[in-house]
């Protein structure tokens, strides 16, 4: 059985003021790269298979400050990349809840296509594609991803609707962990935990 330990960035600067979507060179700086070390700090007593990170600056450095507590090189994975927010991208939450959309968003996600970007359910889909691909064997292994992005894994393996996922609460640099097993049904053991884990 794979177990799989979705791990959240640790915070920037911009998160929770400002969409930054897959916008490049949003680095952590000094209060995220604490953050980051105390994650790793958590998944220090366990063994690694691999590390995989999404390919936003955010993501790779969180996944490069845990991977280098085991010696590994992580690995970009752009099937948990951020969601393409496409013309939101860039803009203050404060903006954004003052359009419509953004009631759409919450109250009914899987409808909702983002302008000039991808829809929740493309999100969702590739994402949990590359959860199934990766998470074979009797292995554990970092994904380092984005909050949407985890939350929609962890509604699909925990045969959640897609438009329940806004009630999953993921923080940065917090861990939860799924469980995949192979010919039988996914286990979702923890959900935005900060202890630390265990093997």
């Amino acid at each position: 059985m794979a177990r799989l330990l979705l791990v959240r960035h640790a915070p920037t600067p911009e998160t929770g003021v400002k969409l930054t979507g897959r916008l490049p060179g949003i680095s952590l700086g000094a209060e995220g790269e604490r953050v980051a070390g105390a994650a790793a700090e958590r998944l220090a007593g366990v063994k690694l298979g691999a590390v995989y990170t999404s390919p936003i600056t955010r993501t790779a450095e969180t996944a490069a400050i845990i991977a280098a507590r085991h010696g590994l090189t992580p690995l970009v994975e752009d099937g948990i990349q951020e969601v393409d927010f496409g013309m939101w991208q860039g803009r203050t939450l404060n903006q954004l809840r003052r359009l419509k959309l953004w009631r759409q968003v919450q109250l009914t996600p899987s409808q909702v296509r983002f302008p000039g970007g991808e829809s929740f359910p493309e999100m969702q889909t590739r994402a949990v594609d590359a959860c199934n691909r990766l998470g074979t064997g009797k292995k554990t292994i970092v994904l380092v991803s984005h909050s949407d992005v985890i939350k929609a894994i962890l509604a699909h393996y925990l045969g959640q609707p897609l438009d329940l996922f806004q009630r999953i609460i993921v923080q940065p640099a917090s861990i939860s962990i799924v469980h995949l097993n192979p010919g039988g049904f996914p286990m979702v053991e923890t959900i935005n935990s900060f202890a630390p884990v265990q093997r």
